[in-house]
């Protein structure tokens, strides 16, 4: 395992050098990671990197890019559009030469184009943004304030919100509300009961279970040398 970076493409044309965590001995099949949006990536991150333990264990090469305002990234989230993390990950698919993809949860609304593989968990975008509101809400009655979804999506889409610790565009929040897990070719869902236990991203805090890291891995190595 090893820190790389890839050349990725910014809003109005700029490009910038974002860290990537790699597995890569320059084997034939290559599967590029697209991780988890907003708070359940935090959640999952651990899990994820098991995962690709268990893919290189396989012989297969992998990587998990950063996308612009996450994770190490420099940028700011604030000016972030989902189809600025699309093309991230087109950028990442192309340097790293990736030859399938692994989608994990919300990174499954983003997919690079042309690419076969995997979708883990799949999500709606509707659900996240929900998800996140809720969390806001509960957050601001524990304070003593009174707020909600309404309100603050009203808000949200004409000056911007933070949500779980994300300050998110009013066309963030306009495209996510909309965004659905297509149905691109070559792509095949893994819904959880596949993977079993309890989902990792409905725990409070992140967490790793080896027996789903194993499990996912497994069927995406299976598939891969079907």
């Amino acid at each position: 395992m090893k820190a790389e970076s890839y050349p990725c493409p910014l809003p109005g044309g700029a490009a910038a050098s974002e860290y990537a965590l790699a597995f890569d001995a320059g084997r034939e099949k290559r599967v590029l990671i697209a991780p988890a949006l907003f708070e359940e990536g935090h959640k999952l991150r651990r899990f994820t990197v098991e995962v690709m333990r268990r893919l290189d264990g396989s012989g297969i090469d992998c990587f998990l890019p950063d996308l612009p305002g996450c994770n190490e990234s420099e940028q700011d989230l604030a000016l972030i559009e989902p189809e600025d993390w699309r093309m991230a990950l087109e950028a990442a698919a192309r340097h790293f030469e990736a030859s399938h993809v692994l989608a994990i949860r919300g990174g499954g609304l983003v997919l690079p184009a042309k690419l076969g593989g995997w979708h883990y968990a799949p999500v709606k975008g509707s659900s996240l943004l929900k998800t996140m509101l809720r969390a806001r809400i509960l957050s601001a009655r524990e304070a003593g304030r009174e707020e909600n979804v309404d309100a603050l999506m009203e808000q949200g889409l004409q000056l911007g919100i933070e949500l779980a610790g994300f300050s998110l565009s009013g066309e963030m929040l306009r495209q996510l509300g909309t965004l659905v897990a297509g149905k691109q070719p070559g792509i095949t869902a893994i819904e959880h009961e596949l993977v079993g236990g309890g989902p990792l991203w409905l725990r409070a805090e992140p967490d790793e279970d080896a027996s789903q890291a194993d499990a996912l891995a497994a069927i995406v190595a299976v598939g891969l040398n079907a």
